[in-house]
């Protein structure tokens, strides 16, 4: 009984707190990854606090290209378009979501595990990028997977490409 006292008079105090659970990953798909979704508005998202202040996008694209990050508990970026209003365009996932159930840090062999009708591409691997890995439509994509070709680790997953900027 006084075991049991004791527990109960930590567990009051807040020495016994039970942690938190860690919110589940958002869903990736063909759309986009939990609200954030393709065609959508930066000042609707912004609205929602689902991203970061409008600023430069990619310099390659011109002087008119704009971007923002994703807010936590995302982390990434999205790309609008070069009209007003700004839609979004492409979306990158760094971490904070999955799609079914694979995410930043899977192999390719976890990728295909899920994704049976994935292509796997090492061609922009010579010029120091990675090798992408597409989804198709008939697995839920379109959408894809940036892998590292050294530690062969997912780093970016994009909606429905990677855009790079380099």
């Amino acid at each position: 009984m006084r075991t049991r006292l004791a527990v109960s008079a930590l567990a009051l105090t807040g020495i016994l707190a039970v942690p938190a659970t860690a919110a589940a990953p958002k869903k990736i798909t063909n759309e986009g990854v939990g609200k954030v979704k393709l065609g959508a508005t930066h000042k609707s998202l912004r609205e929602l606090g689902l991203v970061g202040v409008l600023r430069r996008g990619c310099p390659l694209g011109g002087d008119s290209t704009r971007a923002a990050s994703l807010k936590a508990p995302l982390s990434g970026s999205v790309d609008y378009s070069q009209t007003n209003p700004r839609k979004v365009q492409a979306i990158t996932i760094r971490g904070g979501a999955k799609a079914k159930g694979v995410g930043i840090g899977a192999t390719i062999p976890q990728i295909k595990a899920k994704f049976p009708h994935a292509k796997v591409d090492h061609s922009i691997e010579d010029i120091g990028l990675f090798t992408i890995v597409r989804i198709p439509k008939r697995d839920g994509g379109r959408f894809m997977f940036g892998v590292d070709p050294e530690t062969k680790k997912t780093i970016a997953i994009g909606v429905p490409n990677i855009p790079i900027c380099e």
